[in-house]
C-alpha cells in the first residue's frame, strides 16, 4: 500500500492516521468519542473508524482544550457547548502561533549556524 503524502486528497483517515497526527493514542481517541458528541467518525462494515477532516478539526479543538489548555473533560465539553465557534478561533490561532513560533526557531537556529 503506498502512502499518499498529500493528505489533502484523502477522504477519511484511519484512527492510527488521526493519533499520530496529535501524539496521542488510539485509545484516547476512543475515550474522547465517548465522552465528546461533537466527534462521530464513521464506521464501515468492519467497525473500522474513517475519520474525516470536520471529525479532525473537532479532535484539535479539544485537544487543545484538554491537553495545551489544560482543562478537565467536563470543563472543556461545558465551554465547547456553550461557545462552540469562539472556542474553534481560538483553537485555530494557537495552531498558527505554534506553526509560526517553529518557523522562527529553525530561522534562529539557521541565523545561528552561520555566525558561529
Amino acid at each position: 500500500m503506498a502512502y499518499n503524502k498529500d493528505k489533502n486528497l484523502k477522504l477519511y483517515y484511519s484512527i492510527s492516521e488521526v493519533a499520530e497526527e496529535f501524539g496521542v493514542a488510539e485509545t484516547l481517541l476512543r475515550f474522547w468519542e465517548k465522552e465528546f458528541p461533537q466527534i462521530a467518525p464513521k464506521k464501515s462494515g468492519r467497525n473500522i473508524r474513517q475519520y474525516t477532516k470536520e471529525d479532525i478539526e473537532q479532535i484539535r479543538v479539544i485537544y487543545n482544550l484538554v491537553k495545551v489548555r489544560g482543562y478537565k473533560i467536563a470543563a472543556a465539553r461545558e465551554i465547547l457547548k456553550k461557545n462552540k465557534e469562539g472556542v474553534e478561533q481560538k483553537s485555530e490561532v494557537i495552531d498558527l502561533l505554534h506553526s509560526i513560533r517553529k518557523e522562527l526557531q529553525a530561522i534562529r537556529k539557521e541565523l545561528g549556524d552561520i555566525e558561529a
